[in-house]
């Protein structure tokens, strides 16, 4: 059983809440446990945990960004926590790099409830000394990712942690979210099961830097290199990347640990890629412009909810727009307008 460090535990005991400050410096020393209870705090959603969570994301900051930022997609059964450990415990073992794997499960419409099975299908890694899994319900959030993935990057970050890895919930047009908060995006296919003709079709595919087609081992080892074809053939008819990447594609069986070494090669390409063309930094700027705008974006629609008087206008143009009374643009404009009146007679 892992306890939590001492000076952690006073706190818990006296049922006083933890402070940011003692929690951060155990955190930047490399605590697991404090950083498990980190990123607790940060899904929070009372308001104490979340005064506490800004506390600690303020003291992060200064000690993050310093990780490169991986996301991993791709759909159901392509074997992205097979992928994931094999590609980990590669990580960890020839390059002795600590890696984090914030990975995303998806939840239920009708309960929210999540299963969170990583740490499970990653037996291995989760056991690793130098690894850190930590499975986080969507919440019904779009883009395959958790509402609060990128602070608890931030946290992994300041823990030390050199690989950061985001996997998805799956592949669809709204699993896009993770392009703008990570490095890098690395996008798994599998052989002979028609993912090589989504090549044709805009969408995820173009997000891709790398492209893996995962399984190719035994029946499947001249499935996945004439699939690896028909993607390359496929991202010709693409427009060039605006960085000018050429997006490499690469057959590989997590299973079995072949082709891993190359994928890592090719993520390292690009990342000094996009050093030698100024764009590292450059989208790590917008990664947190964008950080900003989700945020806000976010506050306000809860701020709205909170006013009395607008949250019983919304009231009453949601049963009009269900009875047919009005048409949600237009609902929209009426809520906009009594913002502005209120606003201006303040």
């Amino acid at each position: 059983m892992t306890f939590l460090n001492p000076n952690i535990q006073k706190e818990v005991f006296k049922k006083k809440p933890i402070k940011a400050p003692i929690l951060f410096e155990q955190l930047s020393k490399g605590d697991i446990t404090a950083l498990s209870q980190a990123i607790t705090l940060v899904e929070s959603k009372l308001a104490t945990d979340q005064q506490i969570a800004q506390e600690l994301i303020a003291l992060a900051l200064s000690k993050s960004g310093k990780a490169l930022r991986i996301g991993i997609s791709g759909v159901p059964g392509v074997g992205k926590s097979t992928f994931i450990e094999a590609f980990g415990k590669f990580l960890t073992q020839h390059h002795n790099k600590k890696v984090a794997v914030l990975a995303i499960d998806p939840s239920s419409q009708k309960t929210g409830g999540s299963i969170l099975g990583d740490k499970t299908r990653m037996e291995q890694l989760s056991q690793n000394p130098h690894a850190f899994i930590r499975p986080s319900p969507s919440a019904g959030n779009l883009g395959g990712v958790a509402e609060k993935t990128r602070q608890s990057m931030v946290l992994c970050e300041a823990a030390g942690f050199d690989i950061i890895i985001i996997e998805t919930v799956g592949v669809g047009q709204s699993e896009t979210v993770v392009k703008s908060m990570v490095d890098a995006f690395l996008l798994l296919l599998l052989p002979g099961a028609g993912d090589e003709l989504q090549g044709i079709k805009r969408g995820i595919m173009e997000m891709a830097d790398v492209i893996a087609i995962n399984k190719a081992d035994g029946d499947f080892e001249k499935k996945a290199k004439i699939a690896a074809s028909e993607v390359r053939r496929a991202l010709h008819l693409f427009p060039e990347l605006y960085s000018g990447w050429t997006v490499p594609v690469v057959p590989c069986s997590a299973l079995h640990q072949k082709g891993v070494d190359e994928v890592w090669q090719k993520l390292q390409a690009f990342e000094t890629h996009l050093h030698s063309q100024g764009l590292f930094e450059h989208n790590r700027r917008l990664q947190m412009q964008e950080w900003f705008q989700q945020l806000l974006r976010t506050e306000l629609l809860e701020f709205l909810l909170k006013e009395p008087e607008l949250s019983k206008k919304m009231a009453a143009l949601e049963t009009d727009i269900s009875n047919n009374l009005i048409d949600p643009s237009a609902a929209v404009q009426q809520i906009i307008k009594a913002i502005k009146a209120g606003t201006a007679s303040n």
